[in-house]
């Protein structure tokens, strides 16, 4: 992991950038270190996670074991090293696109066991995501899921059984292109009804054009301009105060 430190007046928010890839590859610059950029002008330490790639796939379900253990660690180093680099422990998120956006509902959902034995001190630390925002995530629809009787049909909204949304989940904030070509638009809609479902407070926003992959870059459509609605919402759920 590295960690950037924030430009100007420190908010003492961090949020770890989960890059994406398909975990095959991790695109570190276009969903890792330009998003970095943008977090630390805005005063927001960013800790951007160079996570296992490529990993084992298991059945149908592409999640990567490796690329979790990564995040929790990461979740976990961070909040124990919160006091050394001027960080609120209690305002730790996770950012994420594509595989990385499937990360952040990993993340959000399996902090309370651990994915791997403990290393040291820092393992007894929470690895619980305070807040979550996931872009065009991928893994997340039935299909991806281990139980066949969830692939019978695409056409109907459901969600990846793998995946255990409680009301203990972290606020989370989803965005999706409806033209999405690589993950269907219908992974950012089921992880949204999950999470109401479970009475967790959850923003979704969904464009009709914008594509995939887009991270910060301009492009003509208005879904670019994502970041200010992120900076919005944090403001809504008490992150960021004015």
């Amino acid at each position: 992991m590295t960690v950037y430190a924030p430009k100007g007046t420190n908010t003492g928010i961090a949020v770890v950038v989960f890059p994406g890839g398909g975990y095959n590859a991790l695109a570190i610059d276009l969903e890792g270190t330009e998003i970095c950029d943008w977090l630390t002008s805005r005063g927001i330490t960013a800790v951007l996670l160079k996570y296992r790639a490529p990993t084992p796939k298991v059945g149908r379900y592409h999640e990567s074991l490796q690329a979790l253990q990564d995040a929790q660690r990461t979740l976990s180093l961070v909040r124990s090293n919160a006091y050394k680099w001027h960080i609120d422990p209690r305002k730790i998120g996770v950012i994420g696109f594509s595989a990385g956006g499937h990360l952040v509902a990993a993340t959000s959902t399996r902090f309370d066991k651990r994915s791997y034995p403990p290393l040291d001190s820092a393992d007894q630390i929470s690895c619980r995501p305070d807040f979550a925002i996931a872009l065009y995530p991928g893994h997340l629809s039935p299909w991806y899921s281990d139980d066949p009787k969830a692939w019978t049909s695409t056409e109907k909204l459901g969600f990846n059984a793998n995946i255990t949304v409680t009301s203990n989940t972290p606020p989370t904030f989803l965005l999706q292109a409806q033209d999405d070509p690589v993950d269907d638009v219908r992974n950012s809609m089921a992880y949204s009804l999950a999470l109401r479902n479970a009475r967790v407070p959850v923003e979704l926003h969904l464009y009709a054009e914008g594509g995939h992959a887009f991270g910060i870059r301009q492009t003509k459509f208005p879904i670019s301009g994502w970041p200010k609605l992120v900076e919005a919402w944090l403001r809504t759920i008490g992150i960021i105060l004015d």
